[in-house]
């Protein structure tokens, strides 16, 4: 996302008023046209604070009427406003604008603001009708995933797939045993530390994994499911913050130690990685060679939308999360050659465009809708804030360490793990857009689908033998 600034008029060579123009040139000249494209230039997030300001005349209009439409034009302009309103103001802010405050306050301001009834109500309840029965999320996954695995090179797409699992498999294993270890230390007792704390925050959110862990803990240990997923709930939700929170960190640590990091790469990149050669400056050439034509970006986001009703037809004849199945087929289908150079780099110009334009807006809808402040604050006890944390920084840690003896970039490699303690797809988006690295959703949902469900799994096999 780009910053609220003043765009440099004689850089942009169709303006030709403008050109070779110095700053005491420009005071001088009328406020009509050139005063005003001054001010269209100025931009909240994407939007021109012209349209900004009309834009909340209109939506002002609408409260006065008594109702605010669900439909999808209404829909992105309330999340545009308050999605790209938060990230600026934590973009502003010192110190914690450099550790993730944008994707932060664009998911919990709302939460908060939403549960205080701080919004107003036609507003919060347009936003949730819309974000719970448009499927959002899902389109925006499936176009940051397809078109991140299209701009991925071949060998660096099976070799990253392979060796993720290493990091990811013992982080979860030292994690387990610090996270329980720190909340029995804390007085919390293993028992409880470990299945209603550890194995929540690592379960791969809320839908595939405290409401799964719920329902197993009420019939193994014959207790109301509603109270039990009461209990687990807050550690998903609070380990999530947490994640989001350490990846800026990390974002912010990557700048000042480059070798650390690959820049949303899992591993060194080829020549042939489509990523590189469209957003690479230097290469001229190469970028000018790879830019798709309008009638490619759309096929491509056809493309990602078939491969994700793929997955979805999956999930109802063989109950396997549709994410994961459009996963394996893109990887299947890149590796196949299947897609021409130009269709991949449409793909990818598809997921530039998400990522950049709709990130603020849907963790703004993701803060309303699906994110209650209520919850959230239940796990703010020093005990389990101690242990959650704990949890989350040895799960990363070891994937920081391993990753890097692995020859993998450590700080991908860390965030990578950090999305196994994220909350479902919703912690995915939130965590690599604090880390600046929505290049690797693919991984990140092999941590959080995957990774998830080996750790329900695992987690209810231990249960039913222990009681």
């Amino acid at each position: 996302m780009s910053d609220m600034q003043t765009v440099a008029f004689d850089t942009n060579p169709s303006v030709g008023a403008f050109a070779g123009s110095s700053p005491e040139e420009r005071q001088r000249q009328p406020f009509w046209p050139y005063g005003w494209w001054r001010l269209m230039d100025l931009k909240i997030g994407i939007i021109p604070l012209p349209l900004y300001i009309l834009l909340f005349g209109l939506v002002a209009g609408f409260l006065m009427t008594g109702k605010v439409p669900s439909d999808i034009l209404m829909a992105i302009v309330l999340l545009a406003l308050g999605g790209f309103t938060c990230a600026e103001i934590g973009k502003r802010l010192p110190v914690v604008r450099n550790i993730g405050a944008a994707a932060i306050f664009a998911t919990f301001i709302p939460s908060a603001l939403a549960y205080y009834h701080l919004l107003p109500a036609p507003v919060v309840a347009s936003v949730t009708e819309f974000t719970k029965f448009s499927n959002f999320l899902y389109l925006f996954i499936a176009s940051i995933i397809v078109g991140s695995i299209l701009g991925m090179d071949r060998r660096v797409l099976i070799a990253g797939f392979i060796k993720i699992f290493i990091p990811l498999g013992l982080g979860s294993i030292v994690a387990a045993i610090v996270g329980t270890a720190v909340g029995t230390a804390l007085g919390l007792g293993a028992s409880h530390t470990f299945f209603f704390l550890v194995a929540p925050i690592m379960a791969g959110g809320v839908g595939e994994g405290a409401i799964p862990l719920s329902i197993g803990y009420s019939a193994i240990l014959h207790q109301p499911q509603g109270e039990l997923f009461a209990q687990v709930l807050p550690p998903v939700m609070l380990g999530s913050l947490t994640a989001i929170l350490l990846s800026g960190a990390l974002n912010f640590v990557g700048k000042r130690m480059p070798h650390l990091t690959g820049e949303g790469r899992l591993q060194p990149a080829e020549r042939g990685d489509v990523e590189h050669l469209t957003v690479n400056a230097e290469n001229a050439e190469s970028k000018s060679l790879h830019v798709p034509s309008i009638q490619t970006v759309g096929a491509a986001a056809i493309t990602a939308i078939a491969l994700y009703l793929i997955g979805v037809l999956g999930q109802r004849l063989f109950d396997f999360p549709a994410p994961v199945t459009m996963l394996f087929i893109a990887i299947v289908l890149k590796l196949g050659r299947v897609f021409s150079p130009d269709l991949e780099a449409g793909a990818h110009r598809v997921y530039r465009f998400f990522a950049t334009a709709v990130t603020y807006p849907l963790l703004f809808a993701i803060g309303i809708a699906m994110t209650p402040w209520d919850k959230l604050m239940a796990a703010f006890t020093v005990a389990n804030l101690i242990t959650i944390v704990a949890t989350v920084a040895s799960l990363m840690a070891t994937g920081f360490v391993v990753g890097r003896f692995l020859k993998m970039y450590p700080i991908e490699a860390a965030i990578v793990n950090a999305c196994h303690s994220g909350q479902g797809g919703t912690g995915d988006v939130a965590i690599l857009t604090a880390a600046n690295r929505m290049q690797l959703m693919p991984f990140a949902q092999i941590a959080t689908r995957i990774g998830g469900a080996i750790t329900v799994t695992l987690t209810l096999i231990v249960l039913a033998r222990l009681v």
